[in-house]
């Protein structure tokens, strides 16, 4: 039987998406008196597509945690409702920024060129997705829940 990984060494999928996405924050740290570039669409969408999969991943983690540790898991459910609601401020902010192409007189949509669809509509797909998995468990109530009046109990 294989012993199981150390801790340093678990999870290095997480481990790498966590170090890529602390590297582009470094990136985007202004290196002299420039101010860094405002965010922009892709900038949104890669960020939007980083929030859904974590929520995807709280979920199934809030799921399996649930029936052993169900104080933990209620914590983890409770996260998962947090990042939806992160991921549809992404999500608003993306559809509230111009279009890199505004000025240009062929900004009409052709979904024909693209075969998953038009890139401003990859982000509300996977948005709508994303929407039902939290809808299937929560209720409008706890979405509606402002994220400033979660009061949590820590015993640090």
């Amino acid at each position: 039987m294989p012993s199981p990984p150390r801790a340093d060494e678990a999870y290095p999928y997480l481990r790498a998406a966590s170090a890529g996405l602390r590297h582009h924050t470094r990136g985007l740290a202004p290196d002299g008196p420039a101010a860094p570039a405002a965010a922009n669409r892709v900038h949104l969408d890669l960020v939007h597509a980083h929030l859904t999969a974590l929520h995807h991943l709280l979920d199934q983690l809030a799921e399996t945690t649930r029936p052993p540790h169900p104080t933990a898991g209620r914590h983890l459910a409770t996260a998962h409702i947090r990042l939806f609601q992160s991921a549809t401020a992404v999500h608003d902010a993306f559809h509230l920024l111009p279009t890199a192409d505004e000025t240009s007189a062929d900004s009409a949509c052709h979904p024909e060129r693209l075969p998953e669809g038009p890139p401003v509509l990859t982000i509300c797909q996977r948005h709508l997705a994303a929407g039902h998995t939290v809808r299937r468990k929560t209720t409008p109530s706890d979405l509606n829940t402002p994220l400033h009046g979660h009061t949590t109990t820590c015993s640090r």
